[in-house]
């Protein structure tokens, strides 16, 4: 289910050029992700190249109840490692994430952050994003 939120500024960023390395640290385990340059955009879902996008082209189950159009706040993310390689965050989804329980100064929209591959990156992927419909009680 993806697609654009045409009500949002549009967030620049970089592909990467070289293959890197996610990895995603969720409660339950830890995958780690080599990012093919070559594959991007590995899906419709989130900005292409974006850890949303990466993820779910892997089969991690990142929480996206808007379909990654930066309208929600369900992929909230913490970069824990390489935050600086990612693109800047825009107005816009820092007021999405205002909605995020628990978040960071590390924290970003799964959707719209994108690394430019100039190094590994390290993903928490906090246990209250999860949607609760979908657990089951």
């Amino acid at each position: 289910m993806g697609g654009t939120n045409p009500y949002i500024e549009k967030a620049e960023f970089e592909l990467p050029t070289k293959a890197y390395t996610i990895t995603f640290v969720a409660t339950d385990k830890t995958v780690k992700v080599e990012v093919d340059p070559d594959k991007i955009p590995y899906g419709p879902t989130g900005l292409p190249g974006s850890i949303l996008n990466i993820a779910l082209g892997n089969g991690i189950d990142l929480e996206h109840a808007c379909g990654g159009v930066c309208a929600c706040s369900t992929c909230h993310v913490i970069v824990k490692e390489g935050l600086e390689s990612c693109n800047e965050g825009t107005d816009d989804e820092f007021d999405q994430l205002d909605e995020a329980p628990a978040i960071t100064l590390q924290s970003r929209l799964g959707c719209q952050c994108v690394p430019n591959g100039t190094m590994d990156i390290v993903v928490e992927i906090p246990a209250v994003n999860k949607n609760l419909v979908k657990e089951g009680h």
